[in-house]
């Protein structure tokens, strides 16, 4: 039977003909264009609204990366090792991320097209951001929070989340199917997603413990 839930639409990224991109160009307001950087260790990448266009990144090391304000579109991140990304109020289309980050703080930001891979994520912060045909595959997430977004064809695959805050948020076709999912905050707003019996199941506590239910076995005769 196929399935009533509309999945992402992700589009293939193209990035034709790339330049070595020069690093000391790297700094806040920049623009950017058809660049490529790779194998890159910084102790902080400072890119507070700039403008990235058909950017690719293979290999990127910074203690803390500042993306306030930032657009990026048509762009890769690859291998990324990023223990701090500050991002609020930033704008991602069809942008594709893989490697390790600690705090993904990217509140009132809009996401369009955006595949995480193969991810291992610490704390996200996508509070009151505007996601639209956004998936997670193969990531690892302690705590994703979606407090007050809005979220359209959001997809987890094979994806482990401790932690899902939903609390004020609309969902609209978030597939949470394929996701091993420990803790949720909002359960009353979770109207929207798509899981499965066996999720429900192992989920039951949680709803009980929010309706504030007593679940005791009968006793015996």
């Amino acid at each position: 039977m196929k399935s009533k839930v509309q999945q992402p639409k992700l589009g293939s990224i193209t990035l034709g003909t790339l330049q070595d991109g020069d690093p000391d160009l790297l700094v806040p307001r920049t623009e950017l264009h058809s660049a490529r950087f790779s194998d890159l260790i910084l102790d902080e990448l400072e890119l507070a609204n700039a403008h990235l266009d058909g950017v690719h990144f293979d290999g990127l090391s910074a203690d803390r990366a500042a993306l306030a304000g930032t657009s990026l579109t048509e762009a890769v991140l690859a291998r990324v090792n990023i223990p701090v990304l500050d991002a609020p109020r930033s704008r991602w289309t069809d942008v594709e991320i893989s490697g390790r980050i600690g705090a993904f703080t990217a509140y009132e930001s809009s996401l369009r097209s955006i595949h995480f891979i193969g991810c291992k994520l610490s704390f996200v912060n996508l509070r009151a951001s505007d996601l639209l045909d956004v998936a997670f595959t193969d990531c690892s997430i302690e705590e994703l929070d979606l407090g007050g977004a809005k979220c359209r064809r959001v997809q987890l695959t094979n994806t482990q989340i401790g932690t899902l805050d939903v609390r004020q948020a609309k969902l609209v076709d978030v597939d949470l199917r394929g996701a091993d999912l420990r803790k949720i905050a909002g359960l009353e707003h979770l109207r929207g997603a798509t899981v499965t019996p066996d999720q429900v199941a192992m989920l039951a506590p949680l709803f009980a413990d929010h309706m504030g239910l007593n679940t005791e076995n009968a006793p015996r005769a």
